[in-house]
């Protein structure tokens, strides 16, 4: 366990207690910014270990190398994980034992941070924690409330007790944390035909979609990715049900429930014609008769709803051109789902592009993440849905 620096220092001496509790053998790197809030002797006494310090301690390389050092432990736990730890691990940094652990490391590495609600919410801080998911590293927290330099907003670490929970969970899955739970994605446009050669479509590229089924692939999940029609390959170990209409894809849905998450990314679309030629409509000098639209079925809505088949968790998206935060959080109500992730299409190089900035909207709030490639915002979903799936078993 690498204690980093910070008043939220004081919390790693309860975690301590509660993992020694649990029978879980814990052994301390303490960073000299660490020992300003915790002496090595409290933690000493609490782990029943002796606390590392130093890089260049000669009893200490002698005694135990820091190669043995970062390889010994079944998973490596940074809490408090501060801004600048978080950093050097991003960037492959080691001046320090701490960091010269984390990079000589193939042990699994679970991350709380705590830092300032201003440190938290830099770009330079969301940008590194991008590449951590990236790199397979889980995270806890940070949770949300009153600092102690007065300020309030997310960076408090988590607490000991949450930590705790993600350290069994971590320990019992190894590096696969959603391993034995089932997970729907769905996926790009639908298209709605007006006669054989037409139809009624919308923009969506489907990468988005295809991405989250891919992390959530990759933490262990099954995953079944109903698609509409896109040019992307299905990702490694991923089962894909092709689709074409709003219908066809809430009966693919319904098909592969029972799942524990279900995150529904299509740009499904909302109205479809009331009838469909049989035949190529053809152009002539006459107006075209007006098209009558009718309501498709809403997924969302439908697989949110209270009944026995519905996961566990179900997660909508907003794709808005115009007050994101206000019609992702109605929608949320109205619809039912447990979060709402939000973008505005209208930015740059989001709508067919690969990069998103997104905010993720549930009961307790508004996360707002920084732009990142797609990928990475689904691997730091991924990790989230980990997280709160674990959490509640």
């Amino acid at each position: 366990m690498i204690v980093g620096g910070g008043i939220a220092a004081y919390k790693a001496l309860e975690l301590i207690r509660l993992l020694r509790k649990a029978d879980i053998a814990v052994r301390v790197i303490l960073t000299r910014a660490g020992a300003e809030f915790v002496t090595p002797l409290s933690l000493s006494a609490l782990s029943e270990d002796k606390v590392y310090q130093d890089l260049w301690s000669l009893t200490d390389e002698a005694e135990m190398g820091h190669i043995e050092l970062s390889r010994s432990a079944d998973l490596i736990v940074v809490a408090p994980a501060t801004a600048d730890l978080m950093a050097k691990a991003a960037c492959g940094l080691a001046d320090d034992l701490a960091s010269t652990t984390l990079l000589a490391t193939d042990t699994p590495v679970l991350m709380a941070p705590s830092m300032n609600v201003r440190m938290w919410t830099h770009p330079a801080t969301q940008r590194n924690l991008a590449i951590l998911l990236r790199d397979g590293v889980r995270v806890v927290g940070p949770d949300e409330g009153a600092m102690a330099c007065g300020e309030f907003g997310p960076g408090r670490l988590a607490e000991p007790e949450v930590i705790l929970a993600a350290v069994l969970a971590a320990l019992k899955q190894d590096a696969k944390p959603l391993q034995g739970r089932r997970a729907l994605v769905t996926a790009g446009p639908t298209i709605e035909p007006l006669d054989p050669v037409r139809v009624l479509t919308n923009r969506s590229s489907g990468r988005q979609g295809y991405a989250i089924a891919a992390a959530l692939a990759k933490l262990g999940a099954d995953v079944t990715l109903i698609s509409g029609p896109t040019a992307l390959a299905a990702p490694v170990g991923v089962m894909r049900v092709d689709v074409e209409t709003a219908r066809g894809m809430l009966e693919a849905c319904e098909s592969a429930l029972p799942v524990d998450v279900a995150v529904l990314t299509a740009a499904v679309a909302d109205w479809r014609p009331e009838t469909v030629s049989t035949q190529k409509t053809k152009k002539s000098s006459a107006a075209p008769e007006p098209i009558r639209l009718v309501e498709n079925p809403d997924i969302l809505a439908t697989l949110a709803a209270p009944v026995s088949s519905r996961p566990a968790l179900v997660i909508g998206f907003a794709a808005e051109t115009e007050q994101v935060e206000a019609y992702a959080k109605a929608k949320l109500a109205r619809k039912g789902c447990d979060w709402i992730v939000a973008n505005d299409v209208t930015a740059p190089g989001v709508m067919g592009g690969e990069e998103n900035e997104v905010m993720v909207i549930d009961c307790a709030g508004v996360e707002r993440w920084t732009r990142a490639t797609k990928a990475d915002v689904a691997m730091r979903l991924a990790q989230r849905i980990a997280q709160t799936l674990n959490a509640h078993t």
